[in-house]
């Protein structure tokens, strides 16, 4: 079950050669109007995940979420937006000019980055050591805080590199990082927000038959 901070199930199902995206299965085809059946199991509806997730479910990633308000209901595309990292119990710590937070609420709607591979014990062990050491630094002082160049994203790849560099790896500069792992979650969460506004306005989102090289999503 989708966890209603995520917003409501989005479901797609075909029908008289359309693809159609709603928050539930009508009883009557909203392009031809009659009773839906599915006679192929290609056109059966099938729930579409979400890229978007409670950032306190998330154990050891980087988060994303718009600076005010929510992806659903707010973002626009250009307004500002603020990352964190959280650790084993989904605590996000954030820096900004105030200095580094541990945010228990406030991120329950975020694009989510693990950072860490499921059989990396030895290093999620230590997650909460490294984490909270890294965040008491004068590095991320208030007064250290520059919107443009010491800012929220800086400290959040700051943490990265410090353990890439603890683990004897290559160390990621602010566009590989970027284009490798944020660029990919950012495009689908867009494409998402966008289906999902639409059905909030029409009701449905209809479109042609994809093709099997085609993804909305």
């Amino acid at each position: 079950m989708q966890p209603p901070e995520a917003g409501r199930p989005v479901v797609q199902f075909r029908h008289c050669g359309k693809e159609v995206f709603g928050f539930r299965v009508p009883e009557l085809c909203p392009v031809c109007r009659r009773p839906l059946s599915f006679g192929k199991l290609d056109e059966a509806p099938v729930s579409i995940a979400t890229p978007l997730s409670s950032g306190h479910r998330e154990r050891c990633a980087f988060l994303l979420r718009p600076t005010r308000g929510t992806f659903l209901r707010d973002y626009n595309g250009n307004a500002d937006l603020h990352v964190g990292i959280t650790n084993t119990c989904g605590i996000v710590y954030n820096y900004n000019e105030q200095g580094v937070h541990r945010d228990e609420a406030g991120w329950e709607q975020s694009i989510s980055i693990p950072l860490l591979q499921p059989n990396m014990f030895g290093l999620m062990d230590q997650w909460d050591k490294y984490l909270e050491e890294f965040s008491a630094t004068d590095a991320w002082s208030p007064n250290r805080y520059d919107e443009h160049c010491h800012n929220c994203y800086t400290f959040a790849l700051t943490f990265i590199n410090y353990i890439l560099t603890t683990e004897g790896k290559h160390q990621l500069d602010r566009d590989e990082f970027t284009e490798k792992f944020v660029v990919p979650r950012s495009r689908r969460a867009s494409k998402y927000i966008t289906l999902y506004r639409a059905i909030e306005e029409h009701g449905f989102y209809i479109t042609d038959r994809l093709d099997s090289d085609t993804n909305l999503l």
